[in-house]
């Protein structure tokens, strides 16, 4: 694999909401992106959601270069990947699907080409079982919804994935300003859906049960812990939790009651009747809101967040830098 070839032209394969944001984003990092989905009106589709995210990401800071024009779409394959220097593809969370596309794709692409899904379940190691004669540039670009505002992206290589294709992916992936996590055994969902995971399945317990309303255990969440989730990890709030001894006396007084409230944790059996409790008490903390209301709502405080957090870890940047000189 060439490593120094610069990545410059993305090939989207699949332009539903996850493929679009990341259409977004590449445009507004100043590169060429060629987009494919076989799906009627898929084209509009794409450049509306283009058009309509393209104020949030020229708040958040265009890059050289950077336009709307860059955008190609085309309905055939081959064409999309013609020139193309990584592909992003983001086809069904259907392992027959993804590899019967991988072994077009790895027939098409010349092989110093890497093959990045957004798969957010399936792992690498089956998905390149399609890919024949090289499946070691197919690795897992997983993004957290929407990629064109939230930077996470988690990087998992399968069991034929080479160390090259990883270090590449993670180092374009930071270059365009994405924080990277390198994920290093195969786990279904990755990381950051498992955390969500386990943490909706008390949300659901505790709602089901009739101990807290949606919107009660959503301001519990979003106004106290989600506050600290939004500026540090659990681990390190551990960290500062402990007071002047860290981690170390953080778990000599907290490790006896929390392991208690584990034995407490719920697991609820999603059945019909939950689901409709559930979803009644989501409606009412709802309201007469619509999505597209609670999304404008949720992407102005996420714009303000990102920006502040920008700051920081520039001004963070820019310390560390004055005292090495």
């Amino acid at each position: 694999m060439t490593e120094t070839k610069p990545i410059r032209r993305i090939a989207i394969i699949g332009t539903g909401v996850i493929g679009a944001s990341w259409s977004s984003l590449y445009l507004a990092k100043g590169l060429q992106v060629v987009a494919t989905d076989p799906a009627p009106n898929a084209e509009a589709a794409l450049r509306k959601f283009v058009e309509t995210a393209w104020p949030a990401l020229k708040r958040l800071g265009l890059s050289p270069g950077a336009s709307q024009s860059n955008l190609t779409f085309t309905p055939d394959l081959a064409k999309a990947l013609n020139g193309a220097d990584l592909v992003q593809e983001n086809g069904p969370e259907r392992i027959d699907f993804k590899q019967k596309l991988y072994g077009q794709l790895d027939e098409l692409l010349p092989p110093d080409v890497i093959i990045a899904s957004s798969s957010s379940g399936l792992t690498m190691s089956e998905i390149q079982k399609g890919a024949a004669s090289h499946p070691e540039r197919c690795v897992i670009g997983h993004p957290f919804n929407p990629p064109h505002l939230i930077p996470l992206v988690e990087i998992v290589g399968g069991a034929k994935t080479s160390q090259a294709t990883i270090q590449r992916a993670d180092e374009f992936y930071t270059s365009i300003g994405q924080r990277t996590v390198r994920v290093n055994k195969e786990m279904p969902g990755h990381v950051a859906n498992r955390l969500q995971a386990a943490l909706s399945r008390e949300i659901y317990y505790l709602v089901a049960e009739g101990v807290v309303s949606a919107a009660d255990v959503d301001t519990a969440l979003s106004w106290g812990p989600g506050l600290r989730w939004g500026v540090m990890g659990g681990l390190m709030l551990n960290h500062l939790g402990g007071g002047p001894g860290g981690i170390e006396h953080f778990f000599q007084q907290f490790t006896g009651p929390m392991t208690a409230w584990w034995k407490t944790l719920g697991s609820p059996v999603l059945t019909p009747e939950v689901q409709k409790t559930l979803i009644d008490s989501v409606h009412a903390e709802a309201g007469s809101r619509t999505i597209a209301e609670l999304e404008a709502e949720r992407d102005e405080v996420l714009l303000g967040l990102i920006e502040l957090r920008n700051k920081v870890a520039r001004s963070s940047e820019a310390k560390s830098a004055k005292s090495v000189a």
